[in-house]
């Protein structure tokens, strides 16, 4: 007789607990004459999926200091604000506020600022050589 307590797997307590998740509805608008690049937006009530299960997954390496960052990041959240969110928590809601900023101000959105710091700083160094 096994002494092993069998208890039951998360898809048995959370299968039908969680809301189905659906995709956001997308619209595509234009800012200016025709001649501007449209681009696709999110509805303004998107919001981060939270704790839900996810059926999509994706790999990012960092680097050793964006990873301590993260980690500093989750332990002050849990010791300054009392808030317990895991890694991917954290990853996911900043990846909603860089979107939102995105479709809010588009060219001068964070996101493309920095995308344009980075290529500069690229194109420096590989002119250097």
């Amino acid at each position: 007789m096994s002494r092993r307590v069998s208890l039951p797997g998360a898809s048995e307590l959370f299968g039908g607990a969680a809301p189905k998740q659906t995709r956001p509805e997308k619209r595509t608008t234009t800012d200016g004459p025709a001649s501007v690049r449209s681009r696709t937006t999110v509805v303004d009530d998107r919001k981060s999926s939270g704790r839900i299960r996810h059926d999509t997954k994706i790999t990012v390496y960092v680097t050793e200091e964006e990873l301590l960052g993260l980690e500093q990041t989750r332990l002050a959240l849990r010791a300054e604000h009392g808030l317990m969110a895991d890694r991917g928590r954290i990853v996911r809601e900043a990846i909603d506020v860089l979107l939102a900023d995105f479709v809010d101000h588009g060219p001068d959105s964070v996101l493309v600022r920095r995308l344009r710091a980075s290529e500069d700083g690229a194109a420096e160094l590989k002119g250097s050589e």
